[in-house]
């Protein structure tokens, strides 16, 4: 069928050929028509009104068993085979058919809702020189549309203009990578002076030449041609879907990508149609089923063959055959009776109950109180309804890190000014919680900081120089910008949390950053205005690992101040430091065992002769068109060295509330935790530690540091050799190029995997959204076992539905991943709460149903073959048929139901506490092909009871006023009633919780069946509808004698008495872990929840130096004369107020960076 469908794509004309390039010029609409790009509409609906029921029936019959009832049913209508009535399987399918497809339609109308919501947003497009206001869905690719403060973006755009000075603009990425802080664009310089002159940029006829459509969030390659002259494009100038600008006027873009074509479509990757393991089980048993199914039918159609020849000859002088028909052709008959009999072996009213338990147990995780999050009132919520038991399966878990276990907030939590510590981590988890410190005498103070230790404070005010030194550094080394909107209030923009941390706790300690220029820094120092001029600034990059600024005060004193790591700044200090370093390291230890990220500070005096020889070394390394980076190098470390050590910060990168708890739950329970994130190694390494992922004793780090294939495979060889003679330590695959060497070659996938699984624990930094899935799918692949992706962002799309679950993070962050996932919630923490209580539930109910189904269903069936040899193999049933009919669908539907919707081996805060629980889910140890063979043994004992007992003792058997009652419905109704009775008490030993509604179903069952049953077999009945209630008077003449119910209680007995006793030796020799926490349970109160205490404290010697942004710093950007304008108040371009959520949290800040390329944001 893949071949058929571009045949007649080509056919009519509609064969789209792949785009190598793409090619567009701007307002001119014809042109870029005739390349037949996208326009902006998406469309993530699956059916239209004229598609739905051909596809949606087409999928269903894709299932076996539907497949199957439908041949069956066609069965039925041959009147020379049926011995059932048509409707018995044509009501049940159409009732299948139908609530699936209600199911269906209702997901895609939501689906078409919310496409015709985004389709139907309004932009500005500049048509015909003038500006219009569009449907998104009109815009096209070439126009030029006009974006306004707090407008999501369009389409993928290429930024032309924009309000702020060097045409920069500021989005807010959470709908891509979960991250809230702002990222900063900038438009090139040919395409700025256009400005918002609507004249200029309707004549403007650029032509835009880059790559085709793809999923990578963080490149972009082409260029642009105007009047001849061709500008190079890159990511930093395009605006993506998906985005939100903020902080920014107003900006014009070029529509570069539309609808589909956009990155974030692209990273939407194709809905895939997932299945549990489960499901794929009960296909493989199912086509075992059919085949047992076919093997019975043979062997009853041959018996009725050999029947037919030695005995069927007797009976033809007043039964006759029909014309044509000899032995051999009835017995071809018999076989598709016997299969229209039998099929109970596989229900269709199995899988009506497999939907309904499976909307029954996502509700309950709907309905939970306890994953509910009030800070942003979001509930948790189960999107599929045919995954829930595949959460008890889980194996692996893939985590994003920034806003999946982070909440991207950083908080200045410590700091070491010289050799002395101020700020307790403690303080936040002791049970008497010391006062914040009041900051009310600093008007300029942010009030959302938040500081417990008052001796800091005290020693500042006191005029302490080294306090005053430490403030006065945090807030003049920087690149942040400051924005005053009203008198007082300051909104930092920084190129990082981290660094808006630092300066926001200067500002709070009073040393208050106030605004730059290309030559000045103003700071307000203890409501005293200084204004610094700004001699040079030292930037940040990768290799230096450090940050300087060389500024003269107004009296005039020449000093140099720096920040970074602290393996860098201690190989650059006097050796006078070398005491007051050891005790700064025993803090920077202390702050690296709570998980803080740190930074060291020196400063250094500069003489002016030797800032003037310096300088003009300086301006020829900036000049040099050779080795420029080289020579400026060595010219920033001629300056930076014999520092002066002044103290180390503290920051702490917020993760969720419980993320450590819950992955070391996790971690009990067998569930193997990888991070797949875009940070760096350090930075996500320093997270692990925090998220008690990465242990001290985990001695044996293994890092892949080659920089080819080969050198990658033989790294890992030797691992993998190291680690099978030392099982234990953690791998870190620090970057995008390593990724790519085994992801994507075949050869080396399985040493990667390999390698991985001896670890405990595993981290991939910089991968793209791309690698992401591939590591997932390589461990579905190898492994066979269940996966589990969770994370909060666009990037996170693909992993998500790459794995078997997909969990999105909803809150503040960006919503796509919530999406495209299988289950969401609000907060990291819940995962604890939907494994190893929902999933575990879940798993356990549905193995139990069908444990029981299959075992009730055999045990109906396996009777009829009994049967079959003592009625000459004419395919007659040994039941009524409206017992036949009513069976699955009556008497015995609702009490599995409520098995399989309340049963619980023990309650929440018992699996909570004792996590391996969840380890026989992963096993797939409560269903399997072993427990249906069970099952089947079972079945067929119970079977050979409940034939051959009320056979035995109803045959000859006579009332007691000396009737005759061995007639077929009186052992037909006696055979049923046995069957029901026992497989009633089966159900009652597989509970383990009982309700009342449990109860009510199976006391009310039986009384159904008895109360139908004497209805159907009253003389009304008879007599209203004689041909279709021909049992008349069987009930009141059988079920009144004493030996009929003493049979019903010895058939019982022998049926469930072997059951009792294997359950009971089994418990006593070889208990399992649900048995041990049960039989605990019997004998100890309900557990308390655990206790909120301080994480432990581990003692550290490594540390993360990368407190600030990881990307190129901008110090030639905020050192640019055309950076700034001239100070003057502006209107407010927040609209958008704090949430209550934020009420209570330290400073969210903004950042004004953007990664290096080849990294991705978590």
């Amino acid at each position: 069928m893949g071949s058929v469908v571009p045949y007649f794509r080509q056919l009519f004309g509609k064969e789209k050929k792949k785009e190598e390039e793409r090619h567009l010029r701007a307002n001119d609409r014809p042109f870029n028509l005739s390349y037949r790009y996208a326009n902006n509409a998406i469309k993530t609906s699956k059916y239209n009104i004229f598609t739905f029921l051909p596809l949606n029936l087409f999928e269903q019959f894709r299932r076996l068993a539907n497949a199957y009832f439908l041949f069956l049913f066609c069965l039925q209508l041959i009147p020379q085979v049926s011995s059932l009535s048509w409707f018995t399987t044509a009501v049940p399918l159409i009732l299948v058919l139908g609530i699936t497809a209600v199911k269906d339609a209702n997901d895609d109308i939501n689906r078409h809702r919310t496409d015709k919501q985004v389709n139907n947003r309004r932009v500005d497009v500049l048509v015909d020189g003038q500006l219009r206001n569009e449907k998104w869905m009109n815009v096209q690719v070439g126009d030029i549309i006009k974006l306004e403060n707090n407008q999501f973006v369009t389409a993928d755009l290429l930024l032309l203009s924009s309000s702020e000075p060097l045409n920069l603009v500021y989005v807010e990425t959470a709908e891509l990578d979960g991250e809230t802080n702002l990222k900063v664009k900038q438009a090139l310089t040919v395409t700025g002076e256009m400005g918002d002159s609507i004249d200029k940029l309707a004549t403007f006829k650029g032509e835009v030449r880059c790559e085709p459509p793809n999923n990578r969030l963080d490149k972009f390659k082409g260029t642009l041609t105007l009047d001849q002259q061709v500008s190079s494009l890159d990511n930093d100038k395009v605006l993506l879907r998906g985005c939100t600008l903020r902080n920014t006027e107003w900006c014009f873009g070029l529509v570069v990508f539309g609808g589909p074509d956009t990155k974030l479509m692209q990273n939407s990757g194709k809905t895939v149609f997932k299945r549990t393991s489960i499901d794929h089980l009960m296909n493989v048993l199912v086509l075992c089923i059919f085949g047992f199914l076919a093997t019975m039918c043979t062997i009853l159609a041959i018996g009725n063959a050999i029947w037919e020849v030695k005995e069927g000859s007797v009976f033809t002088a007043f039964l006759p055959r029909e014309n044509g028909i000899d032995a051999s052709l009835s017995s071809f008959l018999t076989f598709w009776s016997y299969v229209i009999v039998l099929n109970t072996v596989v229900p269709i009213s199995l899988y009506v109950s497999v939907e309904i338990i499976r909307l029954g147990n996502s509700f309950y995780i709907d309905w939970d109180r306890k994953m509910y999050y009030p800070k942003s009132d979001t509930p948790a919520q189960a999107r599929t309804t045919t995954l829930n038991e595949e959460l008890g399966q889980i194996k692996y878990i893939f985590s994003d890190k920034t806003g999946t276990l982070t909440q991207n907030i950083m908080t200045f939590n410590r700091c070491s000014i010289k050799g002395k510590a101020y700020g307790d981590f403690c303080f936040l988890f002791s049970l008497q919680k010391t006062d914040k410190v009041d900051f009310s005498w600093n008007q300029l103070a942010d009030p959302k900081f938040v500081f417990h230790d008052h001796s800091l404070l005290e020693t500042v005010k006191d005029g302490n120089p080294e306090a005053q030194t430490f403030f006065r550094l945090l807030a003049l080394c920087h690149t942040v910008m400051p924005e005053e909107k009203t008198e007082g209030e300051l909104v930092y923009q920084a190129q990082s949390p981290d660094e808006g941390a630092l300066v926001t706790a200067a500002r709070n300690f009073g040393f208050v950053f106030r605004s730059r220029t290309p030559e000045t820094i103003t700071i307000m120092e203890n409501g005293r205005k200084v204004v610094y001029e700004l001699v040079a600034v030292l930037d940040f990059n990768n290799v230096r690992k450090r940050m300087s600024v060389i500024v003269r005060s107004p009296d005039g004193r020449i000093t140099l101040f720096c920040k970074g790591a602290d393996t860098i700044i201690y190989e650059r200090l006097h050796p006078s430091c070398s005491k007051l370093m050891e005790v700064t390291t025993k803090h920077l230890n202390e702050y690296a065992g709570d998980g803080l990220r740190t930074l060291v500070l020196a400063y250094k005096d500069l003489d002016e002769s030797y800032l003037g020889e310096w300088r003009q070394r300086h301006h020829e390394a900036v000049t040099s068109i050779e080795d420029r980076e080289e020579r400026l190098d060595e010219v920033y470390e001629e300056i930076e060295k014999d520092m002066m050590l002044l103290g180390a910060t503290a920051v702490e990168d917020k993760l969720q509330d419980g993320v450590p708890q819950t992955i070391e739950q996790l971690a009990k329970a067998d569930i193997k935790i990888w991070v797949l994130t875009g940070d760096k190694q350090e930075t996500a390494e320093n997270i692990g530690y925090s998220c008690n992922m990465l242990r001290e004793e985990m001695k044996d780090i293994f890092i892949v540091a080659a920089n080819t294939a080969e050198g990658v495979r033989e790294e890992l060889q030797v691992w993998m050799y190291f680690q099978t003679c030392l099982w234990g330590g953690f791998l870190i695959i620090p970057g995008s190029f390593h990724l790519q060497a085994f992801a994507l070659e075949k050869n080396m996938q399985l040493e990667l995997l390999r390698t991985a699984c001896m670890c405990q624990t595993v981290i991939c930094c910089r991968v793209t959204p791309l690698q992401k899935a591939q590591v997932v799918q390589l461990v579905k692949k190898y492994k066979q076992a269940v996966t589990l992706a969770i994370g909060d962002g666009a990037n996170d799309v693909s992993m998500i539905k790459a794995a078997h679950i997909g969990v999105g993070i909803s809150g503040q962050e960006g919503m796509q991943a919530v999406l495209s996932s299988d289950f969401s919630f609000a907060q990291f923490r819940y995962l604890q709460r939907l494994l190893l209580v929902h999933g575990r539930w879940s798993y356990l109910r549905m193995c139990k149903f069908l444990q029981y189904f299959f075992y009730k269903n055999f045990t109906f069936t396996f009777v009829h073959f009994w049967y079959a040899f003592f009625c000459g193999f004419s395919a007659q049933t040994v039941y009524d048929e409206w017992f036949i009919t009513c069976y699955n669908l009556v008497y015995t539907a609702l009490p599995v139901l409520g098995l399989s919707l309340f049963d619980q081996d023990v309650n929440d805060r018992w699996s909570s506490r004792h996590p391996q629980l969840y380890s026989p889910g992963q096993l797939n140890l409560y269903f399997n092909k072993k427990i249906f063979v069970r099952c089947m043994m079972h079945s067929c004992y119970s079977s050979l009871i409940l034939f051959f007992i009320p056979w035995a003792a109803i045959h000859d058997t006579v009332r007691d006023d000396g009737k005759d009652i061995a007639d077929y419905q009186s052992f037909a109704l006696l055979a049923q009633t046995c069957l029901l009775v026992v497989v009633s008490i089966q159900l009652c030993l597989d509970t383990h919780y009982w309700t009342a509604v449990n109860q009510f179903f199976v006391w009310g069952s039986l009384a159904a069946y008895f109360a139908v049953t004497f209805t159907m077999y009253s003389n009304g009945m008879f007599f209203i509808f004689t041909s279709a209630f021909p049992f008349v008077g069987t009930a009141r003449n059988s079920l009144n004698q004493p030996n009929m119910w003493l049979t019903i209680f010895l058939a019982s007995l022998l049926c469930i008495l072997p059951v009792v006793a294997f359950r009971f030796i089994l418990i006593q020799l070889r208990p399992t872990i649900n048995d041990k926490v049960r039989h605990k349970v019997r004998k100890e109160a309900l557990p308390a929840p655990p206790p909120r205490r301080p994480p432990p404290r581990r003692i550290s010697t490594r540390r993360s130096g990368y407190a600030f942004s990881h990307a190129q710093g901008y110090g030639d950007l905020v050192t640019s004369k055309g950076f700034l304008r001239p100070l003057k108040s502006r209107p407010a371009l927040f609209i958008q107020k704090d949430s209550a959520l934020a009420q209570n949290e330290p400073q969210h800040y903004r950042t004004i960076s953007e990664e290096p390329e080849g990294s991705m944001s978590p």
